[in-house]
């Protein structure tokens, strides 16, 4: 994984998922508004699943 994804999703959740959806980015932004760890999660969670997309893929 690449580990400046991983920080920048703890530091900036929306930052780290950029490139997807808008959707997903406004998504990402209400959770960190709401409360910076359900962002957080959640981006963590989006970059895990694409890591695991690539990895099948190959």
């Amino acid at each position: 994984m690449d580990i400046r994804r991983l920080l920048l999703a703890v530091i900036l959740p929306p930052a780290a998922i950029m490139n997807k959806e808008a959707g997903t980015i406004m998504l990402t932004g209400l959770l960190t508004l709401l409360g910076w760890l359900p962002g957080v999660v959640f981006a963590l969670f989006l970059i895990y699943q694409e890591q695991r997309q690539c990895e099948a893929k190959a």
